[in-house]
């Protein structure tokens, strides 16, 4: 069975639009960023865009690195961290991770996180950790359908400060893009 790559939808255009609004404040062209899920490399082709080229892809599906790699990206197959160095730190992580509680209709790795919707954001977060830059940050997002409370309960205990970006309304569900910076 061949792996569908993660079409962009309204969760990755409120991603990039938070990933543009963040870049075009930053002076340095050279800072170091990981897209991490990175699926169709919508979030990579925003930073690319605004002439932001030190970008690292990972994706767990092979067919998503492949499809990155002909798109001129430079990109790995990793599931979360497990392929990327210890010793390798990121200015920016942008990740639009698979955020529904899995069910009988959808428990496909693209989009469910765990049976309640959260567990993969949680195991991110904790990878994160050691491979942010001193000042670096996370712009990440996930929805109303996540247990946003749980998820942002957790960030703080694992030492992150969180700042709401972006947020949008959908029909069925409400997607928020936060930024996470670490305690210093």
């Amino acid at each position: 069975m061949k792996s569908e790559i993660y079409s962009p939808a309204e969760d990755s255009y409120l991603l990039a639009e938070s990933v543009q609004g963040f870049l075009k404040k930053q002076k340095d062209k050279k800072i170091k960023i990981l897209d991490m899920g990175s699926g169709s490399g919508i979030q990579a082709q925003t930073c690319k865009q605004l002439g932001f080229n030190n970008i690292l892809a990972a994706d767990i599906n092979p067919e998503a690195v492949k499809y990155l790699k002909k798109q001129k990206t430079k990109a790995i197959h990793s599931n979360l961290f497990s392929r990327i160095s210890k010793k390798q730190k990121f200015n920016l992580i942008i990740f639009n991770p698979p955020y529904l509680p899995a069910d009988k209709y959808d428990n496909k790795p693209d989009t469910t996180a765990g049976k309640k919707g959260y567990e993969l954001i949680i195991k991110f977060l904790r990878q994160a950790k050691s491979h942010l830059d001193k000042k670096g940050v996370i712009l990440l997002l996930f929805s109303s359908l996540s247990k946003p409370k749980i998820i942002k309960k957790q960030a703080k205990d694992l030492g992150y400060n969180l700042n709401l970006l972006n947020k949008q309304k959908l029909f069925f569900e409400e997607l928020y893009v936060y930024e996470l910076k670490i305690n210093n």
